[in-house]
């Protein structure tokens, strides 16, 4: 089946990103009555010059992470210094994180400054209180795809942070020492060099894909290649051929060894860093945690992203839109919050705040003067990636329901069940798609 959802600009998939984003129906934490649609804001706009410095707090799952944390801190010291305030740091791993969150906010334990994925905006917008924070990001040079993917319903609830994709990331040594010339541009040409991987022996893992269900929704991005839509008019289609075969090769890629038990996106860092993965799915993000936590020291050298295969030749690859942004929590009249809004507008657009990042996290920057710096233009890794997979890279299509990411444990949940001989492709993804389209109605 060739690949049939239409391509869109980068700029509509972005828009796509911050429109269409929802987020994990918390039992309790949406709010009652209404068709779902976001609550006002906790006041009027904020806007600069009308706070005094104040302490307040940041939440970030980067927290966490070790190679990330450096990187998060040395930026909120530099805001520390610049201001004078102090600023507490909140942090859940990243899996845990959206929930947290959500509970903290609704039951107002937080307030401040957090860092969100862009799909969350929806679902954080609907607890009523979240900032405008436009007079904030006027004339700061964001571009306006960077702006739109932090909106949702035309109010600009966030400051954009970052905005790219997720695609394949490869070790080039590895690839070559298994005889590959060129990186396999079909689904069978991409077996055959799996199995040449894997030959290399030495416990070499040919693909570090996701088996863990918390990271499994990534066979959704394999069900489009394979050319299932997966929504159409409101349809679930999983359960259609195309999503059967998907998961039919996937399990298929599991019985012969070419992917691995148990693997979630950290463990395929920590496996690619360490020189026993050869490929594996991530976001630009992954390129310095795998550097840094690696004994190799030329691997940085040695990372080159690709384009995903595709069922056959002349098919779009296919690459899951990806992004941060930072939102603020809390009242108008607040100066913590007002202090909060300003660190958020300082982080992400301030030209040496943004690049000091991005040394260090690689991360795509969403203004235009950061993104014309020599220091991002000269990044090989950077845009390479930004033509192999961000180029192509659409949204995922359940974002636009608050129950996706119930949507996305259902799916997972069944997909397991078939790497593990409790059920077969077809009667899993008749029950994955059931059950979800029970959950968007």
């Amino acid at each position: 089946m060739s690949q049939t959802t239409p391509s869109v600009s980068r700029r509509q998939l972005l828009q796509f990103a911050g429109l269409g984003a929802a987020g994990l129906m918390l039992a309790g934490c949406m709010p009652t009555g209404g068709s779902g649609a976001a609550a006002p804001s906790s006041g009027t706009a904020l806007a600069p010059g009308t706070f005094t410095p104040a302490d307040f707090s940041f939440s970030s799952w980067s927290l966490t992470e070790e190679a990330a944390a450096p990187a998060i801190k040395a930026l909120l010291d530099g805001y520390k210094k610049k201001d004078s305030v102090g600023i507490t740091e909140v942090s859940f791993p990243y899996n845990e994180y959206f929930k947290q969150l959500m509970l903290q906010v609704r039951g107002g334990q937080f307030s401040g400054a957090a860092h969100v994925d862009v799909a969350w905006l929806a679902s954080l917008a609907a607890l009523g209180k979240l900032q405008d924070v436009s007079a904030f990001t006027k004339d700061r040079g964001y571009t306006a795809s960077a702006l739109e993917a932090a909106q949702y319903d035309g109010v600009q609830y966030g400051f954009p942070w970052t905005i790219g994709a997720i695609g394949l990331v490869t070790n080039s040594e590895l690839i070559q020492k298994a005889g590959i010339d060129e990186f396999p541009v079909t689904i069978d040409e991409y077996e055959g060099a799996l199995k040449k991987l894997k030959g290399l022996g030495g416990g070499v893992i040919p693909y570090a894909a996701s088996t863990k269900a918390a990271q499994l929704k990534d066979i959704l991005i394999w069900m489009e290649t394979f050319g299932s839509p997966l929504v159409k008019d409101g349809k679930v289609t999983i359960g259609d051929d195309a999503s059967v075969e998907a998961v039919t090769w996937y399990k298929s890629l599991y019985d012969q060894g070419l992917i691995a038990a148990d693997v979630d996106r950290f463990d395929a860092r920590s496996l690619f860093s360490q020189g026993r993965a050869a490929i594996y799915d991530d976001a630009p993000v992954g390129r310095n945690t795998v550097v840094k936590d690696s004994p190799d020291p030329k691997l940085g050298e040695k990372i080159v992203s690709e384009s995903r295969p595709v069922l056959k030749k002349g098919d779009t690859p296919r690459a899951l839109v990806w992004g941060g942004a930072i939102v603020v929590v809390g009242g108008a009249g607040d100066d913590a919050t007002g202090t909060a809004a300003d660190f958020g507008q300082w982080s992400t657009s301030d030209l040496d705040a943004v690049l000091g990042d991005y040394e260090v996290r690689g991360l795509p920057p969403v203004t235009e003067e950061a993104q014309a710096s020599d220091i991002v233009t000269s990044d090989a890794f950077g845009s390479r990636f930004a033509e192999k997979v961000t180029a192509t890279a659409t949204v995922n299509p359940f974002w636009q329901y608050p129950e996706y990411a119930q949507v996305e444990t259902a799916v997972a949940d069944r997909v397991q069940a078939v790497l593990v001989g409790q059920q077969s492709p077809k009667d899993a993804m008749a029950a994955a798609g059931e059950a979800a389209q029970k959950l968007i109605g």
